[in-house]
């Protein structure tokens, strides 16, 4: 684990230095390419979350939750399951 953080700081130091070595200009210029492509992105995501709910039948239904262990008519589902006994288990419940 060691090693590899290390080749990983040497690799960020030869790219920070290549960086440095880089004219003023082209660094503002690199910087605003990568802006732009950043904007460009955002600017599709928000459009198309917009788009998808602007579709009509996109409704949200919201309701409460049941448990689907009640809903079994199963009452040997309802005696004993893994998470009891694990609960059980941890809290040394007997």
């Amino acid at each position: 684990m060691k090693k590899l953080r290390a080749n990983m700081d040497r690799y960020f130091d030869k790219l920070d230095e290549r960086w440095r070595a880089l004219p003023l200009r082209k660094q503002h210029q690199y910087t605003l390419y990568f802006f732009v492509g950043y904007l460009l992105l955002t600017v599709a995501v928000v459009g198309k979350v917009m788009y998808d709910t602007s579709k009509s039948g996109n409704d949200m239904v919201i309701e409460h939750i049941e448990n689907p262990v009640l809903k079994s008519k199963n009452p040997a589902r309802l005696q004993d399951s893994v998470s009891t006994i694990l609960k059980n288990q941890i809290y040394e419940r007997k």
